[in-house]
């Protein structure tokens, strides 16, 4: 495989050596290789694209831009993972359709409050074409679901770690909540020798030595120096809930206050360096939980909507009439996990059920029988039962920790996979120091 990825880099060479002069010199200026990747190619206007996307984005925001070399270098690097990663997901048989990508720009012009009309002409006002933009969208949707497919979907949290976890980390629950986070990873490589850890921590304490003392900002030596996938953004990690960071952040955490860098930080991936620039306190979970039940009619060949439709109200009527609603749902209900009981569906609190459902409960009064309605499962009729407030912290605490584990987990091992897609690909790179 090596010897065919050697080859084909050779017989790039061999093509543009036969292109006229006059056109190869001219294509050399502008479109020039600067890194072969497998069988695929970054060119400089790619990369020149990317980077002055880049220095925008950092001047808008304030960050001193690092040298024109460092820069390149950090981009380059993350084109290169971008293009593994699509190639790979292309091998996965991973194609994102325009239904996909047209729902997808939708979405993105409403939370923009725009149509898409207004949207296009907003992004060619900034000076970024929308086919361009379109792509980029559907590149990130295609990267999303390759993780999804090679990481996320076969981690699994079983009960043991969950309660593992939460007895561990039970204090991070009752006390700050949220932090706002940047963070810097000096990287070593997997089986690393002594010595390179020892280089990376050396470097790891210099940078946090040249931050503490206002040589340098954090986002700027984020963006130099930093092998995590935030350093173009200056390190920034965002809003993360305390439960879905690792032990050992929170552990530095716990003694920072705003603004404070943590010392450098080793797990498997290197070293990192973290700073606190914001937190917010944790408090209990109330929310409003319902006892309800429903008989559910689903439609077929056989029972059109006016039938369902026709069916449910009968039953109420029944029901008002002073039939057990019960015994009606045992005989008549499609939901047979429920019609075992009656139709009871037990205590549920809010996001339990589909909107269409949970919306017809808000407009009950206990014991009222709606009217028949429909949801994406089949027409519905449900009785209020009760209502209470409940402490639902555990619950919800339960379901932070499992989010969290699989996180965390998620995030070690899609480091780790695109580490091996980096390390078993060819890649030849062109990219000149001056």
């Amino acid at each position: 495989m090596t010897f065919i990825r050697l080859a084909f880099g050779l017989l790039l060479l061999v093509i543009s050596s036969l292109v006229c002069p006059v056109v190869a010199g001219a294509i050399e200026d502008v479109d020039n290789i600067v890194a072969i990747v497998n069988d695929d190619v970054i060119v400089r206007s790619d990369l020149n694209n990317e980077v002055s996307q880049l220095v925008a984005q950092l001047r808008q925001q304030g960050t001193r831009v690092p040298s024109k070399s460092v820069l390149e270098r950090q981009v380059l690097e993350r084109l290169i993972i971008k293009t593994l990663q699509l190639a790979a997901a292309k091998q996965a048989g991973i194609v994102i359709g325009d239904g996909i990508l047209n729902r997808a720009l939708n979405n993105i012009a409403a939370e923009n409050k725009m149509s898409l009309d207004e949207f296009r002409e907003a992004l060619d006002a900034d000076g970024i074409g929308f086919r361009k933009f379109r792509e980029t969208i559907r590149e990130q949707i295609t990267v999303s679901r390759l993780r999804e497919q090679r990481v996320v979907r076969r981690i699994a949290v079983s009960k043991q770690e969950l309660d593992n976890y939460l007895k561990k980390e039970s204090a991070r629950f009752t006390q700050r909540s949220d932090y706002h986070l940047f963070h810097i990873l000096i990287a070593t490589p997997e089986g690393a020798s002594s010595e390179q850890i020892a280089d990376a921590k050396a470097k790891a304490e210099q940078l946090l030595v040249r931050v503490r003392h206002g040589e340098t900002t954090f986002k700027e030596a984020a963006v130099a120096e930093s092998d995590g996938r935030q350093a173009l953004e200056g390190g920034e990690l965002g809003w993360r809930n305390a439960a879905q960071l690792p032990s050992m952040f929170i552990e530095a955490l716990a003694g920072m206050e705003r603004g404070d860098v943590s010392d450098p930080i080793r797990n498997s991936s290197g070293f990192h360096l973290v700073m606190l620039q914001d937190y917010k306190g944790g408090e209990r979970k109330i929310v409003t939980q319902t006892h309800a039940r429903h008989i559910l009619i689903r439609t077929n060949e056989i029972t059109s909507d006016a039938d369902a439709r026709n069916r449910l109200a009968q039953l109420k009527q029944r029901i008002e009439g002073g039939d057990n609603f019960a015994a009606l749902a045992r005989s008549h209900s499609d939901d047979k996990g429920s019609a075992i009981k009656g139709g009871d569906l037990g205590w549920t609190s809010p996001g339990d059920f589909v909107p269409k459902f949970e919306e017809m409960l808000t407009t009950l009064e206990i014991n009222q029988v709606s009217e028949p309605f429909q949801s994406q499962f089949g027409w519905h009729i449900v009785q209020l039962l009760e209502q209470r407030e409940h402490d639902n912290t555990e619950e919800v605490q339960r379901a932070l920790a499992r989010d969290a584990i699989r996180e965390r987990k998620a995030a070690e091992e899609g480091e780790l996979y695109l580490r091996r897609l980096r390390d078993e690909a060819y890649v030849d790179i062109r990219l000149s120091d001056s």
